[in-house]
């Protein structure tokens, strides 16, 4: 397989790149029933190994999350699949993620990070693998940004690709005309990684909402811990991740986050996912989110 990655962008990280916790060894049991196929949509593997070097440009510097240890956190979440997202800190070397696809190919997907030099047949090895979707990120060093946005859509939109953004959606208005002209699913990380004392009347959070209801975007339930004032409850996040469930229940897809870089306290994992009742108190709805919707824009076999 083909990787894409920059070794010459490895050496010593910025003097702001400080050291992430690491993710908490246990996770609290479920407080539902979790239905057979249920996938976590959002997670990374990240390596402390020479061979697979982190990025100099990167913004924090977190302890490794090996292939095992998040395979066990699957099985503790009680999900059957999952869905890998090419971490930051590793840039466009997306070799560590790539292996951990190929070593589990029915229960794993992933989401690739690419410069506009990637390859035709890169894309495809990818694919191959379980790529199913590239990441822009304007947040966090070593991601790669919009400049390239349309180029790499084009390319991407015939493999059946979809494109993930990480960004703060107070920012999100001036892009809403260039997102409506890409010609695939446009996914947003973390419920738009915006914080919810700015509340749901902020022009950010509402373009949020209104694309999830009328131009098909997706949007991730995950990251409550980065947006909410209120560790380790989350309360407040509850009318945000209901409004937006209102808005589009058949795109709406869960994630962990796992293993939850970046942040000054560390969230129980369990406890991210017990929220799902509280935001979605229907079976029905619940199973769409855990099973349904992420079968159908990862490409998933039926369960």
């Amino acid at each position: 397989m083909s990787p894409v990655h920059d070794r010459a962008s490895a050496s010593s990280p910025t003097p702001s790149a400080q050291d992430c916790l690491a993710p908490l060894p246990d996770i609290a049991p479920p407080s539902f029933d979790i239905p057979r196929g249920a996938c976590d949509t959002h997670a990374h593997v990240i390596a402390r190994d020479p061979a697979y070097p982190l990025v100099a440009a990167r913004s924090y510097t977190p302890p490794p999350a090996p292939a095992a240890a998040y395979l066990r956190m699957l099985d503790g979440c009680g999900m059957d699949r999952g869905v890998l997202v090419q971490v930051s800190v590793h840039g466009t070397d997306n070799r560590y993620m790539l292996h951990t696809l190929d070593a589990h190919p029915a229960r794993l997907r992933g989401v690739a990070v690419v410069d506009a030099s990637v390859t035709d047949a890169e894309l495809m090895a990818m694919h191959d693998a379980g790529v199913r979707g590239l990441r822009l990120n304007v947040l966090f060093g070593g991601g790669v940004g919009i400049d390239h946005m349309e180029a790499l859509a084009e390319r991407i939109a015939p493999l059946g690709w979809h494109m993930q953004f990480l960004m703060d959606v107070r920012h999100l208005p001036p892009l809403v005309p260039r997102l409506r002209k890409l010609k695939l699913p446009c996914v947003f990380d973390h419920m738009g990684h915006m914080p919810v004392a700015e509340g749901m009347s902020h022009p950010g959070f509402e373009a949020l909402r209104q694309g999830a209801a009328h131009d098909g975007w997706w949007v991730k339930l995950s990251g409550a811990y980065r947006i909410s004032d209120d560790f380790d409850r989350y309360d407040d996040v509850t009318p945000w991740a209901q409004a937006l469930i209102a808005a589009a229940p058949s795109r709406m897809v869960w994630g962990s986050d796992w293993p939850h870089v970046a942040i000054d306290r560390m969230p129980d994992t369990g406890t991210l996912r017990n929220l799902l009742p509280k935001w979605a108190p229907d079976a029905a709805t619940r199973h769409a989110i855990l099973v349904d919707n992420p079968q159908r824009l990862y490409d998933f076999p039926p369960v």
